[in-house]
Order: C-alpha cells, then structure tokens, then sequence
C-alpha cells in the first residue's frame, strides 16, 4: 500500500551506517514511524528531506513493521534552528511534547500546524522563546482536548482585576482573594491572565499575536508548563537539556 503524505520529522534514530528510522508527524494519520533506507549518505534522494524538522512530501510503502520512505521531496527547511543551542533545544522540547500527545484524524492536522508555526518563529527569531515555549504548551495540550477553564473565578465568578491563581491539577482559576482566603499565593497577574486566556480561546492564526511583560511572561511560561506536564503524566527528557541552555 502507498501512502502520499506531507510530514514533519520529529525524531531520527540512526541504523546502521546509512539507515534512519523517522518518527513523523502527518495532518491527516498523525504519527507514523518510517524506515528511510540509505538516507544518511550524502548522494541519497532523501538525506535533505528525511533530517530532523525537515516538512517534506512523503511517498511511503507499508512494510511488515513499519513504512518504507520510497521518495521525499522538501517542502519547508527551518535554517535558523542550529544557528541557536536554545532555539534547537526548545524545539526539540516541542518535539517531544507533540510525541506524547500522540494526535489523529483533524487534531493532527492542529497539532501539525502549531509546531510549524513555532518552529518557523523560533527559526526566525520572531518572538522571544518563552513566548513560543508557553503558546506551544498550552495549546498544544487544549487541541489535545485539556481545555482548562478560565472564564473566571471558580469560587466568586470573578473575572478579572488584580492577580489570580491558576491551579494546573484542576485546571481552574481562583481570584486573588479567593485563593489568600484558602492560603494559597497567585501565580498569575493581569498580563499573563489575558495571555493565558488569549492563547487557549483566540483562533490559530492570531495565537502568537500579543506581547508581555517580562515578568508576566515568566509567570505565564511557569503556569503553562506545568498545565502541560500534568496532562502529559510523563517526564519530558527534552526538559531538563532546555532549563540548563534557558538559564
């Protein structure tokens, strides 16, 4: 059976001398892992198009274990990543999230689109890294179906003014009064709520149009984290390597 797919490579595992296993993120079949034979010599049709963040058109055959990569012909390169150890790190990060996720059918398609954009911006330095690391997060993780619930305060139906606290187990909000009456500090202010409900509810094309803070951005970049990683309900490798190049 042939498979004509655009992909997104987000792991490549070396085989022997030449070969290179692929874990590739489709729209329309979500991940699929793939068999790239001979790929890793320089001559090969398909060294370019089968690297790592490489978005290639896929022509796939279906082996006894996996597919077979037949062809590759490069769609998008993201020339800047290796320019940065921080760049390449976050996106390996985002990589590993959009692993864990495992999306199907039309979330694919979402989580597809996310990562390029992130990748697109981190390659071209188009927004601060903690700004691609927090939209990617959290979003990635609502198109997952983890939408949190940020209308307003789930005690008093505050909805906004003054700092809140956004509990990442629940995924609710507690207004600044709700949660010092429950003994608990806020970890949001104003900015980094209005950021945090922009990038969960606004349409995909304006998710990374709006700007912070520093220090709202820091908060948000810690809620969002941790939001994420209690959905994953897995340690991310990936992680750790990027806090040690961040900080």
């Amino acid at each position: 059976m042939q498979l004509v797919t655009p992909g997104l490579v987000l792991r490549e595992v070396k085989v022997g001398e030449s070969d290179r296993i692929l874990t590739i993120l489709t729209p329309e079949h979500g991940l699929i892992s793939a068999s790239a034979k001979g790929s890793l010599r320089l001559k090969s049709k398909l060294f370019s198009a089968c690297g790592l963040f490489c978005y290639s058109e896929f022509t796939l055959f279906a082996g006894k274990s996996m597919y077979m990569v037949d062809d590759a012909q490069v769609k998008q390169v993201f020339f800047g990543l290796p320019k940065s150890i921080e760049g390449m790190a976050l996106a390996m990060y985002l990589a590993e999230i959009a692993q864990a996720l495992l999306p199907s059918g039309g979330e694919a398609a979402a989580q597809l689109r996310l990562l390029l954009n992130s990748l697109y911006l981190i390659s071209e330095q188009k927004k601060p890294l903690a700004q691609i690391k927090a939209v990617y997060e959290l979003r990635s993780v609502c198109e997952a179906g983890y939408m949190p619930a940020l209308l307003c305060c789930r005690s008093c139906q505050k909805y906004d003014g003054g700092d809140f606290y956004f509990d990442v187990g629940a995924g609710e909000l507690l207004c600044g009064d709700c949660a010092e009456a429950q003994g608990i500090v806020p970890n949001l202010d104003e900015g980094a709520l209005v950021a945090l409900r922009h990038i969960a509810l606004v349409e995909d094309k304006k998710v990374f149009s709006f700007t912070l803070s520093q220090k709202s951005l820091e908060k948000l970049s810690r809620v969002t984290e941790r939001y994420a990683a209690a959905r994953l309900d897995k340690p991310l490798k990936t992680l750790d390597f990027l806090h040690s190049v961040l900080e």
